[in-house]
C-alpha cells in the first residue's frame, strides 16, 4: 500500500492582519488613485492580503475612507476645542500659534493623510464629502470661534469674514507642511525641521499683522511648541 501523498498547497497562508495595516494601505492607494477609482482588491494588494480579509474588518471602501478620518480627525478637533475655550484668556495670536501647534502634532507626520483629504475635496467624489465637511467642519469651527472671540475682545479685525480668516491661516499653515519639506533640501545648509518650524513662526506673525486691529502692535512672543 502506497503513503498517503500530502495535501497539495494551494498558495499561500492567510496572515492576521489589523484593522489599522489596512487603513494604512487604503490611505497610500486613495491618496495615489482617489476614492471613486479604487478597488478593494487594489487596497489588499498594497496591503498584501487577500481582499476577503478586508470584510471582516470593513464593509466598503467608503467605510474604510471614514475609518481614516475617525482615527485622525478627532483628537485635533479635542485639542483645538481646548484651545478655544473662551476661558482662555491669553492673546489671540498665542492661541493662535497653539492652534498651529495641534495641526503640527496631529498631521505633520502624515503627507499621505493631508494629500488624501485635499483630493477629495478637489475630486468631490459622491457620497463622502459630507463626511469630510463633518469632521474638517468640526476642526475649522474651534479656529473660527477662537478668532470670533479675538474680534469681541478687540484684538482682531471685525471686517474680516471668520470664516476666510480661519481658510487662509490652515491653508497657508498645510502648503508649508507639504511644499517647504521639497523644497529645503534645494537649498544649501538649511535642515529641515529647524525651517519648517521657522517658516510656522513667520507666517503667523505675518498673518497676525493682517488680521491684528492694530498692525502696528507687534506680535507678542510665541512659545516653542513641542513638534
Amino acid at each position: 500500500m502506497s503513503p498517503a501523498m500530502p495535501p497539495r498547497a494551494r498558495g499561500p497562508k492567510p496572515h492576521k492582519i489589523e484593522a489599522d495595516q489596512l487603513l494604512d494601505a487604503a490611505q497610500v492607494v486613495f491618496a495615489r488613485e482617489g476614492l471613486r477609482s479604487v478597488s478593494l482588491r487594489a487596497i489588499a494588494r498594497e496591503a498584501g492580503c487577500d481582499p476577503a480579509l478586508i470584510y471582516y474588518h470593513f464593509d466598503s471602501k467608503e467605510a474604510m475612507f471614514t475609518a481614516l478620518l475617525a482615527r485622525r480627525v478627532p483628537p485635533l478637533v479635542g485639542a483645538l476645542k481646548r484651545i478655544a475655550d473662551p476661558s482662555d484668556l491669553r492673546p489671540t495670536p498665542v492661541r493662535l500659534w497653539d492652534v498651529m501647534g495641534a495641526f503640527h502634532r496631529n498631521l505633520s507626520h502624515d503627507p499621505g493623510f493631508r494629500s488624501l483629504i485635499r483630493g477629495e475635496i478637489v475630486r468631490g467624489t459622491e457620497g463622502i464629502q459630507e463626511q469630510i465637511q463633518a469632521f474638517v467642519g468640526a476642526a475649522a469651527q474651534q479656529v473660527r470661534s477662537l478668532l470670533e472671540q479675538g474680534a469681541a475682545r478687540g484684538e482682531v479685525r471685525s471686517d474680516l469674514p471668520p470664516f476666510l480668516a480661519t481658510f487662509f491661516l490652515v491653508r497657508m499653515h498645510l502648503e508649508v507642511l507639504d511644499l517647504l519639506p521639497i523644497v529645503v533640501p534645494q537649498v544649501h545648509g538649511l535642515a529641515e525641521k529647524p525651517s519648517i518650524l521657522a517658516a510656522e513662526r513667520t507666517w503667523l506673525q505675518l498673518y497676525w499683522r493682517g488680521i491684528a486691529t492694530d498692525p502696528a502692535v507687534p506680535c507678542p512672543p510665541l512659545p516653542a511648541f513641542d513638534a
